[in-house]
């Protein structure tokens, strides 16, 4: 695969305001552990393979354990994600997937019991903006960090 483009030299002020986006969501006082997982969900979702690779990186440099990652993607199916996780990443799904799932009642529900009106508005903006990182990347074809490793023989 070859990246298409690279939007920052393209349009530099268009990826200047996504990224004023980015920093309004980091300084949100969210949990950064939960963006992290927010971050990957979509991603997975997406299939974004550029923001996967960043956000599995950041969420173990916030403390995230690996079983924790590697089982997002069947987050329902494990209990080691809390009530207040769930509800974020069902809304996180639904948002993600707003073209089928319209954003159910029962997953509004399920999200406004775990969140306060703000930081619903601020979870909603973290996964919003990490959907539109998600369409750059996609789009214009962003070519993850790759390291080579040893292989046994």
């Amino acid at each position: 695969m070859k990246p298409r483009l690279n939007p920052y030299q393209a349009a530099p002020n268009a990826m200047k305001a996504l990224a004023a986006l980015e920093a309004q969501v980091a300084g949100s006082g969210l949990d950064p552990r939960l963006a992290e997982l927010v971050k990957i969900r979509a991603s997975q979702i997406n299939g974004c393979a550029f923001c996967l690779n960043m956000h599995t990186h950041d969420a173990r440099s916030k403390g995230e354990s690996e079983q924790r990652i590697y089982l997002l993607n069947a987050w329902r199916e494990s209990p080691l994600y809390s009530a207040h996780e769930r509800a974020a990443l069902a809304w996180t799904e639904a948002v993600t997937l707003v073209s089928e799932t319209h954003v159910p009642d029962a997953v509004y529900e399920e999200v406004r019991a775990e969140f306060e009106p703000e930081e619903l508005v601020k979870l909603t903006l973290l996964i919003t903006t990490i959907n539109a990182w998600n369409r750059f990347a996609i789009s214009f074809r962003s070519i993850h960090p790759v390291k080579v490793e040893a292989r046994a023989a």
